[in-house]
């Protein structure tokens, strides 16, 4: 089962993963964290919260802020982490992003980084945020990008699956964008945002990184004209992996 997958990576990278640059970097945290605003009142729901970056930035512009995910070592971590900021108005539990044990409407604000690329039923995940959000109130997502060129998107999604077993498909802007309109939102704004990283760091923090790593480098070598989101540069060793995200910010009606 997919959950399985999920689980047993996200257990295998939590330590790299709470660390990494694509989780702290300015351009995937900061950019994101601006687009909620403060509000001492205010209580917001991480959707796959992983080490709850976002959450931890949270909470110190709203008043509490509840952070779900799938895998337990990621929960376990997401508080650790938080005890060992401080923040005593954040709390993490095991959840579904697919199925969300809230009532509707329990939430000003829902924000999801990262994860949907991972979800087999990405549009479920964005249907349940709206759904636990008040009217009036916000979803933010951001995720990983793949190209709307078909040859490019299948060679991206290749690279990914062997890499990390948990990979299930990278979104178009296309796709992202109609998957809010689907879930009843009103799209407020949205940004593209390239992310350069470190090549083989990304590729060692996947359970099957090192095992692909030869069959990866010729997939590199073959990358289609049309391929524009993941991008691999420099000498084995030195090498640099630049692809994009996109971030959404939607209000429900």
């Amino acid at each position: 089962m997919y959950e399985d997958s999920i689980r047993s990576e996200f257990t295998h990278q939590t330590e790299s993963f709470a660390r990494n640059r694509i989780s702290t970097a300015a351009e995937t945290l900061g950019v994101l964290v601006d687009l909620v605003p403060a509000d001492p009142e205010a209580s917001w729901l991480e959707v796959a919260c992983g080490p709850a970056a976002i959450s931890r930035a949270l909470a110190a512009k709203v008043g509490r802020v509840t952070g779900i995910d799938l895998t337990p070592a990621m929960v376990e971590k997401a508080r650790e982490e938080a005890a060992r900021e401080g923040i005593g108005n954040a709390e993490f539990e095991v959840g579904d992003a697919t199925s969300l044990e809230f009532a509707d409407a329990s939430f000003d604000g829902a924000v999801n980084r990262l994860s949907l690329h991972h979800i087999p039923a990405p549009q479920r995940v964005l249907e349940e945020m709206a759904r636990v959000v008040r009217p009036g109130g916000w979803v933010v997502v951001s995720d990983l990008l793949t190209d709307e060129d078909g040859t490019a998107q299948a060679w991206h999604q290749e690279i990914e699956r062997l890499r990390d077993p948990s990979h299930w498909a990278t979104p178009t802007p296309t796709r992202l964008r109609a998957m809010g309109e689907a879930a009843g939102l009103e799209l407020e704004s949205e940004r593209l945002i390239p992310i350069e990283i470190d090549y083989e760091d990304w590729l060692g923090r996947g359970s099957g990184g090192e095992t692909a790593a030869a069959l990866i480098d010729r997939l590199l070598g073959e990358a289609p004209a049309g391929a524009e989101s993941f991008q691999v540069s420099g000498e084995p060793g030195a090498r640099r992996l630049r692809f994009r995200t996109m971030l959404l910010r939607w209000r429900r009606p």
